[in-house]
């Protein structure tokens, strides 16, 4: 159970940059409010564990984030609690995939999250997943394919463009934190 947001998801409110139609760029003020509400669920000790562009929803006001279910952070009653072994591939880390493929489950991270979040705005403003597999792969090799890498060639302009591809780093310690992410936007802004 969780309050309704009202507004449209990252994905819905970017589709014109999807199909051809906008004359202008995805706003750098919705990745903003995107990674601002990332930012502010890390700052309280929590790992979202399930970014991706449904789960941000931009409000006339804010953006929130929805979808708390694979979260990881604070006191679980044991009942709730289960094992992490994943979450919807398209937007997984490298090291997410590699850890459910070896061990059948993750440990989801703050990098993890940032990492989901670049793919989440990577797929909002272009339609495509980050990383190319079959739409019809199993997800064992959705995975593998994370794992192998590397990612489709970042085609987004300006500095938006540039941070999706540090989010997108193999490596977790090259990854911008949101945090990170939204001093380089306001910069812009």
């Amino acid at each position: 159970m969780q309050p309704w947001h009202s507004g449209l998801s990252l994905y819905e409110k970017w589709e014109p940059h999807r199909d051809g139609e906008a004359t202008t760029h995805p706003d750098l003020r919705d990745a903003l409010a995107c990674a601002e509400t990332l930012a502010d669920l890390h700052s309280k000790g929590w790992v979202h564990g399930d970014v991706q562009p449904a789960h941000f929803i931009l409000g006339p006001a804010k953006a929130s984030l929805i979808d708390l279910a694979l979260a990881h952070g604070g006191t679980i009653p044991e009942r709730y609690a289960f094992p992490f072994r994943g979450c919807l591939v398209h937007y997984e880390a490298p090291e997410i995939s590699e850890s459910v493929l070896t061990t059948g489950e993750a440990i989801p991270t703050t990098k993890a999250d940032s990492y989901a979040l670049g793919a989440s705005l990577f797929i909002s403003a272009t339609g495509w997943r980050a990383v190319a597999y079959p739409d019809d792969a199993p997800r064992e090799e959705q995975r593998q394919a994370v794992v192998d890498g590397p990612h489709r060639p970042v085609d987004v302009p300006g500095v938006l463009g540039k941070l999706i591809e540090q989010m997108l780093s193999p490596a977790p310690e090259d990854r911008p934190t949101p945090a990170e992410v939204c001093d380089a936007l306001r910069a812009e802004l």
